[in-house]
């Protein structure tokens, strides 16, 4: 399994930072606007962004939350391992207020769109946007595609693209990998 390293750590802070300010443009103030780190891989993304509002560009008022979407997943009882839900983290009304998920990796858009079945459980969004660090344009199951990206890489079907973040142990930085088992569930 050979590992081509496609982002490096400085490249990711770029792009964190140009992502953070495209949000500034497009939502000002945040005052009316919620991130929702989908859980378990986008929370870190969206955990440095909502770090990035308020230290670099001083956003005071940054609501953030994490989205557990394992049952509402179409294909979570397809798996033969038992599945292990993630904590929903929600402490804030999402009723008319501009939604902004945030996740790692777009993939299928099938989490995405657990996303936006779960999200209904506290309320109505005025509207939902999607944030990823990566876009896997050619994989897609579902019309999803995302509001702000990262980097778009063209990944064949047994690559796998693998997020590593520095408050995870590692170092900033995506790779691309060749898969040595099916991918069943990378990203979304």
């Amino acid at each position: 399994m050979g590992l081509k390293k496609i982002l490096t750590s400085k490249e990711v802070n770029v792009i964190l930072h140009r992502l953070a300010c495209q949000l500034i443009e497009k939502h000002a103030d945040f005052s009316n606007t919620v991130l929702i780190g989908i859980q378990p891989r986008g929370i870190y993304l969206a955990e440095r962004i909502k770090s990035i509002l308020i230290n670099d560009y001083q956003i005071n008022q940054v609501a953030l939350g994490y989205l557990d979407i394992t049952f509402f997943r179409d294909d979570f009882r397809r798996t033969k391992n038992p599945l292990e839900a993630n904590q929903t983290k929600i402490d804030f009304l999402v009723e008319g207020k501009k939604v902004i998920f945030i996740d790692d990796v777009l993939f299928t858009g099938r989490s995405i769109n657990a996303a936006l079945s779960a999200i209904q459980s506290f309320g109505r969004p005025l509207e939902v946007e999607l944030m990823v660090l990566i876009d896997r344009r050619f994989s897609r199951h579902l019309p999803i595609q995302p509001d702000y990206r990262g980097r778009q890489v063209d990944a064949i079907k047994d690559e796998r693209i693998k997020v590593s973040w520095k408050e995870n142990g590692g170092e900033d930085s995506i790779y691309l990998e060749k898969a040595t088992t099916p991918i069943e569930n990378e990203g979304n």
